[in-house]
């Protein structure tokens, strides 16, 4: 069998509505893209990386510190759609990676781990990174998806909820004793025409409901894999995310 070549995408928009510009917000003087970009490249995996964007300012500063961005249309809702049109231009490349535009301290051996799980399975169309839940509060947070498997690591349901429910356990706090809670961590690797066709797909009822289209894969029969990883990877959604991580490369 041939080696299968794997391409990294990083989706990355100016307009956010709780942070407008966010990619190219400064952390130690480096645009939050590059910081991606530079753990992105340390990683083994990958073939080819890339930032796909919309806006000429992130791709100007893409450019500028010597990495490859993409321009793509500015009509895509989701960050997916946007990695799958790049996918569909690069059939040189049988896995595609989306890596998080967000995550500015990403761990190389995370992602390394997401694609070695997908070139080991062949039954695997879909990646995404889990970690058991340490802290019971977390529990309480619905913007985070939780993620229940089966016993060979394959997702049965994402949720905002808490799953399982713990019947006989009163209190929520006392959950994670009983029972190993696993929060997702979003980063996928696909196989190129499982992303192609995702891309096509309307979204699902479940989709809808719940707001993770992660959920119109299961919805339609695509098979995801779930590798638990010990990690707690730090996203920037506010300026006050920012800040967190500004103060830990300051005090690493």
């Amino acid at each position: 069998m041939p080696e299968l070549r794997v391409l990294g995408v990083i989706p990355a928009r100016w307009a956010s509505s709780r942070f407008p510009g966010k990619p190219l917000a400064d952390i130690a003087g480096k645009p939050m893209i590059q910081w991606v970009w530079e753990a992105a490249r340390r990683a083994n995996a990958l073939d080819r990386l890339v930032v796909a964007t919309d806006d000429d300012r992130i791709y100007a500063a893409v450019c500028g510190f010597g990495g490859e961005a993409v321009m793509t249309p500015d009509t895509f809702a989701s960050g997916s759609d946007r990695v799958a049109w790049v996918a569909a231009r690069m059939p040189e490349y049988q896995v595609v990676a989306n890596i998080q535009g967000d995550e500015p301290l990403l761990e190389p051996g995370v992602l390394d781990a997401a694609v070695e799980t997908i070139l080991e399975d062949p039954a695997a169309e879909v990646v995404t990174l889990a970690r058991i839940v340490e802290d019971p509060t977390e529990l309480e947070n619905v913007n985070t998806a939780r993620v229940v498997v089966d016993h060979r690591g394959y997702a049965l349901y994402f949720s905002r909820a808490v799953i399982p429910y713990c019947r006989d356990v009163p209190d929520l706090h006392q959950w994670p004793r009983h029972h190993p809670y696993l929060d997702q961590i979003g980063l996928y690797v696909y196989r190129r025409e499982t992303l192609l066709r995702f891309a096509s797909l309307p979204p699902s009822s479940l989709e809808q409901a719940e707001k993770l289209e992660q959920l119109r894969l299961l919805q339609n029969g695509i098979r995801v894999k779930v590798r638990v990883v010990d990690t707690k990877p730090i996203c920037v959604d506010t300026p006050e995310d920012l800040e967190v991580v500004r103060r830990m490369v300051a005090n690493p």
